[in-house]
């Protein structure tokens, strides 16, 4: 046989699969370059690493399940004057995530309350993080089928095992007093253990008009405020400046 066919079945045996579609060209280098057998070593090494390393960050995005992908290197600062360069760069330095605070992102729709969450969670995933967005309405939908749906159960897991919970459009549905309290029990199961990204048209002291119970809404109140910093987001629509049109 062989003697690279066989070193490819080892490689094969013993799980390094990536390292099989470019042994032959890491083999050609070395024996050009003259490389040591450490050398050697350390380029096989360093392949699987970035591969094995790619593939984690493409499940992370994946799960995270953002409905768009945009980073913050996107995001036109220029067109939100309310958010100062220092903050953003402070907000892509995540170190509120690190000591897990919350951030409420407030603002009339188009602003770019969706975007930023987005592309904070991106960072967050890009550093190793576990994210997980869900847009108010899927959130209270999972919350009330998790008892019956294996898929709910699953979705919902994710979520509470996150490292940052991006929650979107916060007022945009009215809840029952028994689907605030489900709400309220997932708030509670991330108190502590998770950052919370909010984005919502209304500023929390409206929140108890989605609530409806006042003794849920202070509550959950004071779970997602007690560590937290609140952004007012202002302007005028993203896209309505930059609406297309069929006509010249």
């Amino acid at each position: 046989m062989n003697p690279t066919t066989e070193l490819k079945k080892k490689l094969k045996t013993i799980n390094l699969t990536n390292t099989i579609e470019i042994i032959d060209e890491l083999l050609i280098n070395a024996d050009k370059n003259n490389n040591s057998y450490l050398d050697f070593l350390n380029s096989i090494v360093d392949h699987e690493i970035k591969i094995r390393s790619d593939r984690q960050l493409e499940k992370r995005l994946k799960q995270a399940a953002f409905p768009k992908y945009e980073t913050m290197d996107e995001f036109n600062l220029d067109e939100q004057p309310s958010l100062s360069k220092s903050q953003f760069k402070q907000l892509r330095e995540l170190l509120w995530l690190e000591n897990i605070y919350n951030l409420v992102l407030l603002g009339p729709p188009g602003v770019g309350k969706t975007c930023i969450a987005t592309g904070l969670g991106i960072d967050a995933i890009n550093q190793g993080y576990k994210v997980s967005f869900v847009r108010m309405d899927d959130l209270v939908q999972l919350l009330k089928t998790q008892e019956i749906s294996r898929n709910s159960r699953a979705r919902i897991k994710q979520i509470i095992t996150s490292d940052l919970v991006i929650i979107d459009d916060l007022m945009f549905i009215a809840m029952e007093k028994y689907e605030a309290n489900l709400f309220f029990q997932l708030i509670n199961k991330l108190y502590g253990q998770a950052s919370i990204i909010i984005t919502s048209n209304k500023g929390p002291e409206d929140w108890g008009e989605i609530l409806i119970d006042p003794a849920i809404a202070t509550a959950i109140l004071d779970r997602i405020v007690h560590k937290c910093q609140v952004i007012n987001l202002s302007g005028d629509s993203f896209r309505t400046r930059h609406r297309q049109t069929i006509f010249n």
